[in-house]
């Protein structure tokens, strides 16, 4: 009960990164009639889309909130002087399980081939790729393994989300918001901005 307590944060961004799972789980039809199989259902009437389609539409969503979730971790402290490693470290850990999700779904719908016909493509496949030293060095053996070298490795998120936006702009509008909450974190990290506010803080608690 002690380590529920300890680590309810983990938990919590836990839970939020598996329900969705169920999401996906709804276009699938297992039949057990001959044998085992699974297969995709029909997708809605009153969709344009395919059933394929939307799931790595709905994939890719999921993968670029948690990335940006992730990037507003440090802003929140800033702003808050709220801060969990364990808790950055499931959000990153939900980011790179989405984006690979994402990306196989992708790989399905249109081959592996296809990752390097268009530049959103190549962009989204160039963030997983990042995504994967991040993802095996998100524990506590890697940190005390490299020491000051993971703090840098870490950096490689800002190359990701970068990269992502830039994945998402060429698909869709709603790349605005993300590029909105991404680029007001990018400024509260100003080190001036970042100092005056959290003077301002401490003063206030003073």
């Amino acid at each position: 009960m002690r380590f529920i307590k300890k680590n309810y944060g983990w938990f919590i961004v836990t839970v939020l990164a598996i329900l969705p799972l169920f999401i996906l789980a709804n276009f699938l039809e297992v039949e057990y009639a001959s044998g085992f199989a699974v297969s995709l259902k029909e997708s809605a009437e009153n969709s344009d889309q395919s059933t394929i389609e939307l799931l790595y539409h709905i994939s890719g969503e999921f993968a670029i909130r948690w990335m940006t979730a992730v990037l507003s971790c440090t802003p929140f402290f800033i702003l808050f002087g709220v801060t969990n490693l364990y808790v950055r470290q499931a959000m990153g850990i939900a980011t790179a399980i989405w984006s690979i999700i994402h990306f196989i779904i992708f790989c399905a719908a249109e081959g592996f081939l296809e990752t390097f016909t268009q530049v959103n493509y190549m962009a989204g496949f160039l963030a997983v790729l990042l995504l994967v030293p991040l993802l095996v060095t998100s524990n506590s053996k890697a940190m005390r393994r490299l020491k000051s070298k993971w703090k840098k490795l870490q950096s490689l998120a800002y190359i990701i989300i970068l990269l992502s936006i830039l994945h998402v702009a060429i698909l869709d509008k709603t790349w605005i918001i993300y590029a909105i909450i991404v680029g007001l974190g990018f400024i509260l990290r100003i080190p001036l901005i970042k100092a005056s506010i959290i003077a301002f803080r401490k003063r206030r608690l003073e």
